[in-house]
């Protein structure tokens, strides 16, 4: 019974993203994936463009895990050959409304594009062979699992 209580805990979204030239990875307290089709050299947060969902579409069961302090939040991101993993937690006051961006936060700060706060890794932080990948243009999966 307890295992089944567990299972039922685990929730995982997919993300699928494009890669972008202008991809550098430089920002030091979050990562975005966005849904818009374009992005500038200021975008310094951005790993991914052209996002195949965001958190307005997320799954309700996922979203609500997500609104529990004890919730345990890992974001693995792969492209081409490079994956990297970065775990945070969830917060209350996570509203999962935004329709063209999830972010990953180091901080606690929470709007409406907020996906995880107090992450382990922003973007500067991130495997610079996964961040070349995706400044080649390569296709970015982000799994985010939450586990209550």
């Amino acid at each position: 019974m307890d295992r089944e209580r567990d299972a039922a805990a685990d929730r995982t979204v997919r993300v699928h993203a494009c890669g972008h030239e202008h991809v550098t990875a430089a920002h030091g307290s979050t990562f975005e994936v966005t849904s818009d089709d374009w992005m500038t050299p200021a975008g310094d947060c951005i790993l991914a463009i052209d996002a195949d969902a965001v958190p307005a579409a997320f799954d309700d069961e996922f979203a609500a895990a997500c609104r529990s302090r004890a919730a345990r939040v890992t974001a693995t991101l792969r492209a081409g050959d490079h994956a990297a993993v970065v775990e945070g937690r969830g917060h209350p006051d996570l509203t999962f409304e935004s329709d063209r961006s999830l972010v990953a936060r180091t901080s606690t700060h929470v709007d409406d594009r907020t996906v995880m706060v107090d992450a382990d890794a922003a973007a500067a932080d991130l495997d610079r062979g996964l961040v070349d990948a995706l400044a080649e243009g390569a296709d970015l999966e982000c799994v985010l699992a939450v586990r209550r």
